[in-house]
Order: structure tokens, then sequence, then C-alpha cells
């Protein structure tokens, strides 16, 4: 009974509350002049094209999603089969491959005229490592991607790509340079001579055409 009594006195107090509410002037209840803004004519010409044409949306974003999975597998295909891409052109600021590897003349003699020097003072291990070093800074020069980091002398001189003249007379300095390394002596006045011999062949031999 006590619960009843309680509740029917909220009520009239909620009553009250909105009959007080009701009757204050200064808050507007009514918008009897309100108008909801009028949607511009080409929002909705926008929206009717927008519909008409989503089949034709939804084909073509499938489409675009079918594509570039081809190209990610295409892209991946080509890393792993190490192939270059067809299209790859050169730089315009990258030297044109050299259809001629031989050394330029000049050079090539100055480079001797260092090594005999020091081939004069005795130093022939220096004078041949001279040859092997300039040798191989040479072909890099003439054949930038051939000679890799992780190459030795002896993987160089195996290259099938320098041309089999040049080719032996390379592997001669090598194996001259590696008799001082590994061999634990130092190369003798014959050795020199060996060695320069070689790298005449190799610089001056009109095999590299």
């Amino acid at each position: 009974m006590a619960n009843e009594t309680a509740e029917a006195e909220t009520g009239s107090e909620f009553a009250a509350a909105h009959r007080d509410l009701v009757a204050d002037e200064s808050i507007q209840f009514a918008f009897s002049d309100f108008k909801p803004p009028e949607v511009p004519a080409w929002l909705k010409w926008l929206g009717e094209f927008l519909y008409e044409i989503f089949p034709l949306l939804k084909i073509l974003f499938w489409a675009g999603v079918a594509a570039a999975v081809i190209a990610i597998l295409y892209v991946v295909a080509r890393r792993l089969s190490g192939s270059d891409w067809p299209w790859r052109r050169r730089r315009d600021d990258e030297p044109a491959p050299a259809t001629d590897w031989r050394p330029e003349e000049a050079p090539a003699r100055a480079l001797l005229g260092e090594a005999d020097a020091l081939a004069a003072r005795g130093r022939f291990s220096e004078a041949a490592h001279l040859l092997l070093f300039r040798s191989i800074e040479e072909i890099d020069a003439r054949r930038p991607r051939l000679v890799r980091p992780a190459l030795t002398s002896r993987d160089i001189a195996g290259e099938p790509a320098i041309p089999p003249g040049p080719r032996q007379a390379f592997a001669s300095i090598v194996m001259t340079v590696e008799r001082s390394l590994f061999g634990g002596r130092p190369l003798g006045e014959p050795d020199w001579r060996q060695c320069r011999a070689a790298y005449e062949e190799f610089a001056f031999a009109g095999a590299w055409r």
C-alpha cells in the first residue's frame, strides 16, 4: 500500500512538472515553419547515375583486384627465376656496354711502367699484385655486372663471358700471384717476367674484340 502511494505521488509530481514545462513560453515545442533542406538536383542525378552503373563498377573493381594479383604473381615469378625485365632500358647516365673489352693502350703501358719500377727494385710480388688488381679493375670497368664482391680472382678467371685468349692470360696472372700469396714465398724475377708477359697478352691482344 505504501508503494502504491509513493508511485502516485511521483506520478503527480511528474505531471505537475510537465504542465509547468509546457506552460513556459520561453521554450518552443512547435516548429511549424521548419522545412527540411531540399537535396540539390545535381546530387540527385549523381545518386541515380551511381545506382545505374553500380553493376559495372562492381565488375571493374573485381577486374582491378584480379589484375593486381596477376601483377604481383608476375613480379614474384620473375624475382624467383632471376630474369631481367624485358622492357628495362639503359638509363641516360649509364654508359653503353663496351664492344671492345681490351684496355686502352696508354693507361696499360703506364701501368706496366709502374710495375716495372717496382720489379727493378726487386719487389716482384708487389709488381705482380699491381697487374692483377688493375686487370680486375679493367674488367669491372668494361663489364660492371661481371665482377661481384663475392667472386675471387680465380672465379673471375673462369668466367666464360671473358674471351678465351684474355681469360687464359688473366688466369696466368692469377696463378702467379697465388703462388706468392698461398705458396709462402715471394716471387722471383722469372715469375715476374711470366706475369708481365701474361699482362701484355691480356692488355694488348686483339682477341678481346
